[in-house]
Order: C-alpha cells, then structure tokens, then sequence
C-alpha cells in the first residue's frame, strides 16, 4: 500500500484518521501500531512477522546493552549492528552479490549458481537506518532506551515514515510517543491535511506526468536518441525523482502532523544548491544528516586519531580525511539506494565532485560568479541522475554521451503539450525560491502560525488538490513508486 492509491486515500486514511481522533489518547499508540502493522503487512505479508521479530531482538538487545558496561557493551553494540545489516544485506544485496558472482563464473567457464531470487520489501533501508541510529544513540548513551517494546514498536513500525522517509531519529519523537499526544488543534490537522494535499500534488500531477514520457525515453536505445531527446529525458527525471521524493516527504510530514507530531523538514529546495555540498544540505536532509553523524564523523574521526598532522603530495593531512571520509561517505550513499552498479558509481561521482569542490572548485566559484556555481552544480546532478535512473552503466554513459553529441533531431511525438507544459511548471517550482523572498514566503506557507482566514483558504485548496489528484489517479494507471528498491 502506498500513499498515491485509492485504497489509501479512499479506505484506509479516512478510517484511520477517524478512529485517531474519536480514540481516548491512551489507546492512540495501540491504534497506530495496528494501523502501521496492517498497512505494511498489505504489501509484505511475509516479511511483517520478520520485522516484528527483529523489533523484539532490538528491543531487548538494547535494554540489556544500556545496563551494561565496558566490554560486554560493545560486544552487544556490534551484535545488534551486524544482525540489522545481516537483514538488510539479505533482502536487499543478495541478489546483487549472487548476480555478479555468476557473472565472474560466466567469464570463466563454470557453472552458474541458481536460486530463487528475493522480493525486496518496501522501505526496508528507511526501517534499518531508523534501528541503526537508534541502537548507536544507545550505545553513545545520547538518549536512552525506549522504556516499552510498544514505544520502540511505535517508532519503527508508524506508517506516515515507513516506506519513503524522512528518517526520523527516536529522540526526535520520544516525547510524543512516551507521553502520548493528549491534544491536536484544528490548526495542526488543517495544516498536516494541507501539507499532505500538496505532497500528494506534486506526486500524481506533476511526477506522474513526467514520468510517462521519462520511461519512454529511457527505454530507448542511446543511438536511436538525439541531443534534444537526451536532455528532455535527463531533464524529466530530474524533476520526476524530485517532486516524487519530495512530495511523499510532504504528504509523511503532513500526515504527521495530523497526528500531532512535528517532523523536520526533507528538502529545500536543492536544485538552487550552488555546490553539490550544498545539494547534499538540502537533497533528502535526513538521510545526509545521517550519513554525517553516523559515517562521515565516525570515519573522520577514527582516522583523524592514526594521521599525523602533515602534508602528503602536497596536501594536508585534514584534506586527507575529508577526502577518505567523504569518499566511503557518499560510495555508501549510493549501495544505500540500490543494489546496482550505477547506485554505487552514482554516489561515487557524487563524492569525487565534492571533494574536488573543497580542493580547489569552491574557491573558483567564489572567484567568478555565484550563478556559475549553480549552472555547473545543476549540470553535474543532472549528469549523476541519468546515471541513477539508467538500467545500467553503459546504457547511462552512452545517454551522457547523446546528451553532448550535438545531433539535434528531435522525434516530435515525444513532445506532448502536457509534458512540456509540466517540464515548465516543474522548473518554476524548483528555482521560484532564487527570487528575493521567496523561500521565505515558503517556509512560512508550511508553519504553524496561520489565521482563521488563511486556514479556510489553506482547507479550501487542499480539498481541490485532494480531489483532482484523486481523479487523475482514478483515471490513469500509471502511478509508479520509484523508490520501490529504497
């Protein structure tokens, strides 16, 4: 089940809604662990028990680590860690692994191994992460244990975060869940419905739109395109993969928020970044945050304690690190997305463009003009999503390659009014925020503090958004979820 289907917005989401707010507050957290449970175990039927008992090796795994000490707490420590990679490992890169061992096997003449190849359960990276960071705050004894298995329960299992993110930390909603949300305001649900409408928007009209034209091209042959044809499709999925992953962020934050929690914010606008460091500061905040405190320190740090303070070849010894620490960093970013070889180089690109930008490119950027930064900076994440989206690497190389080939014949059936008219409203959305004030104005649409007027209006256009994109659902049937292997 996901948000962007009838049975959600029809069935599911009016019935839930209705018996969170008619519930006494002391059984809302009951209510929304069956809820979550059923909502999962809909697609996952399976793997729900699975989840459910890792829930519980979790649970008490980390009680019993935050009472002990010393040695045993590590042990426990990197128990916990390796059998939550161990799940992740299995349902997620066992293919990946078995698939290219045969093809070494192939290339040398033996027989190849057969097996039965494994379903990918939604959002199991979000699930895994969330109990990472969890049993690494333990450990560091930045927050302590949840003081019930319902509590922890509640945290991995709440659907509005499950499939697609954000990826919350268990301190963030500790309060929520260990207290209980006594009260929602009509304010926090006018907003959260608002926010969920807009999300859903930007889903079904916009990348749903984009995305119809976007998988035609892709599925073409590289030779069979021309330069026009390569940049429309490299264009289009740069807005699809944008306002798809953006507009599910929304509609878990408003959903959220109709539940009277208050998640922090996903994206801001990136494609206005100025550097991919920057990018990295807006493009799924969560996850990048993520990487930082849990990879990118931890690597930096540890190495930081073995490196003498130097130059080699010329470079310092803190350039070093960043170098060392960005480069796994942002490598594991990419096997993080899929368990594909143009997920791994994608993040790997990513990584080699910041560091060459803390080398020597920001300061280029600082030398010249802001706006070459964003040009060249808009370029490069252009270039890494086609690397993303392609089924594989030479079929990714070979589209950047039309892409600067110049041959300028364009198949004109491809360019539908409706897509060029979403392409244009997609590309004024993403840079509207450049203007002066904009991204203020936009920050305040999405905060709490509204007047009785501008909560009508608020109510008024989501009610429209809710129902125009529940008729462009209805009436369509492609509505993919193109996170599916995330």
């Amino acid at each position: 089940m996901i948000f962007s289907n009838s049975l959600f917005l029809l069935y599911f989401l009016p019935f839930f809604l209705l018996a969170y707010y008619l519930a006494d507050p002391r059984f809302r957290n009951g209510l929304v662990l069956a809820a979550s449970t059923f909502f999962f175990a809909w697609g996952a039927p399976v793997f729900v028990f699975i989840l459910w008992a890792s829930i519980l090796v979790d649970y008490y795994g980390n009680q019993w680590m935050a009472r002990s000490e010393g040695n045993k707490r590590r042990r426990l420590f990197i128990l916990i860690l390796l059998l939550n990679l161990a799940l992740l490992m299995y349902f997620k890169y066992v293919n990946f692994f078995i698939d290219n061992f045969n093809e070494i096997l192939k290339f040398v003449g033996t027989t190849e191994i057969k097996w039965t190849k494994i379903i990918l359960p939604l959002g199991i990276s979000f699930i895994v992460f969330q109990k990472l960071s969890y049993s690494i705050d333990v450990y560091r004894k930045t927050h302590p244990p949840a003081p019930a298995l319902t509590d922890y329960a509640y945290y991995i299992l709440m659907f509005p975060k499950l499939l697609a993110g954000p990826i919350i930390r268990y301190r963030d909603m500790a309060v929520g869940i260990e207290q209980g949300i006594h009260s929602i305001g009509y304010d926090e649900r006018i907003n959260g419905f608002f926010r969920f409408a807009v999300g859903l928007a930007k889903k079904v009209l916009i990348a749903n739109v984009l995305g119809e034209t976007v998988d035609t091209i892709f599925a073409m042959k590289p030779e069979t395109m021309s330069t026009p044809l390569a940049w429309l499709g490299a264009l289009g999925y740069t807005f699809q993969i944008y306002f798809d992953f953006s507009g599910y962020s929304d509609m878990a934050i408003g959903l959220a928020n109709m539940m009277g929690f208050r998640f922090g914010e996903n994206f801001n606008s990136p494609y206005i970044a100025r550097s991919i460091t920057d990018f990295w500061k807006r493009w799924h905040i969560t996850l990048s945050n993520w990487l930082r405190d849990y990879v990118f320190l931890t690597l930096a740090y540890s190495a930081s304690r073995r490196w003498r303070k130097n130059r080699y070849w010329g470079v310092k010894t803190e350039q070093w690190l960043y170098i060392w620490a960005t480069s796994i960093t942002m490598i594991t970013c990419g096997f993080w997305h899929g368990a594909a070889w143009t997920f791994i180089i994608w993040g790997a690109f990513q990584g080699l463009i910041m560091i060459l930008e803390r080398l020597f490119l920001l300061k280029f950027y600082k030398k010249t003009s802001r706006y070459l930064g964003l040009l060249l900076t808009f370029i490069f994440i252009v270039t890494g999503w086609v690397l993303f989206r392609a089924k594989d690497v030479s079929n990714g190389l070979a589209i950047i390659r039309e892409m600067w080939s110049f041959r300028m014949k364009m198949p004109e059936f491809l360019l539908t009014g409706k897509f060029i008219s979403m392409l244009i409203l997609a590309a004024v959305f993403s840079f509207m925020t450049l203007l002066p004030g904009m991204e203020a104005r936009q920050m305040k649409l999405f905060s709490p503090q509204h007047s009785n007027l501008s909560h009508g209006v608020m109510t008024i256009a989501a009610l429209l958004l809710f129902v125009i994109s529940l008729s462009a659902i209805t009436s369509s049937g492609f509505n993919p979820f193109i996170y599916f292997r995330f």
